[in-house]
């Protein structure tokens, strides 16, 4: 009587020597070629990176924007790389026809799903090679403003003045009004004095504290005029251009200045005034 434990573990030990014995087979006839892939894929990553370094000094020496020499590396080491994958595949046997067909056929199909990441990197390609701005420039756009610190290909990062980071899409960027600050910004104030000031006498105060602040630029110069006659004093313009990123102090510094020098010069600053009568009245 045939023990039937003993024969399904007989059956079972035939298996496994089958799929040992295939597993060696295969491993003979596509090791090699894998191996080979495998050092392929390797070289490529090496000469990427080489390439990618030559090409950053030679761009670095034609002066051109940062975002556009690492795009152009990156893009520079995935076309070495991409090269080299080609090579690894078709040393694995591997049709590149049917592959390119499908892969063409796939990417409709995520170009579809994904219209707002390629939106936004159409967008970004449009920044980085227009240049409507560059990075550590002071731009105010859809609503938003801040410096430069990062264009990607998807979206461009702003720090804002009270510290926080703006992140903005690229295609919220593209096509929009930009107003770019570039590295100065124009301190905009204005003080009034009585209409028996001597107003040379107050320009002067006003020419001379901003010559003696280090925070303000001697080029462009200081743009100091009577800008308005309102109804109960004279206004004067103090327009001095600084920094980006000394403007957010700038504005208090000045204006307090202003208010001392005013005072020490005896230069009145008039309290809104109106004139009220009540007709009809004895």
């Amino acid at each position: 009587m045939s023990n039937p434990i003993g024969h399904e573990i007989g059956k079972n030990l035939a298996a496994l020597d089958q799929v040992q014995s295939t597993a060696i087979e295969l491993g003979m006839q596509f090791g090699p070629k894998l191996l080979v892939a495998c050092l392929i894929l390797l070289a490529g990553h090496f000469v990427g990176g080489w390439v990618g370094r030559m090409l950053a000094g030679l761009l670095l020496k034609l002066d051109l924007d940062i975002t556009v020499r690492i795009l152009l590396v990156r893009l520079a080491r995935l076309i070495v790389l991409g090269m080299f994958a080609i090579l690894a595949l078709q040393n694995l046997g591997v049709e590149l026809l049917p592959l390119i067909a499908g892969l063409g056929v796939a990417g409709a199909g995520l170009a579809l799903a994904m219209q707002g990441v390629l939106s936004n990197l159409a967008a970004g390609l449009t920044i980085i090679f227009t240049r409507p701005f560059k990075v550590g420039e002071y731009i105010s756009i859809v609503g938003e403003e801040g410096q430069v610190e990062v264009i990607s290909l998807f979206n461009t990062i702003l720090s804002h003045p009270d510290l926080s980071r703006v992140i903005i899409p690229n295609r919220k960027i593209a096509g929009e009004i930009l107003h770019n600050y570039g590295q100065v910004r124009q301190v905009n104030l204005s003080v009034g004095v009585a209409y028996d000031t001597d107003l040379s006498a107050a320009l002067s105060r006003i020419d001379a504290l901003l010559a003696s602040n280090p925070k303000v630029l001697s080029e462009p110069a200081p743009l100091v005029q009577v800008a308005t006659l309102a109804d109960s004093s004279v206004s004067i313009g103090i327009r001095p251009w600084v920094s980006v990123q000394d403007f957010p102090s700038a504005v208090g510094d000045i204006n307090k200045a202003v208010l001392e020098s005013f005072r020490a010069g005896g230069i009145a600053i008039p309290f809104p005034q109106r004139e009220v009568r009540l007709l009809g009245q004895i």
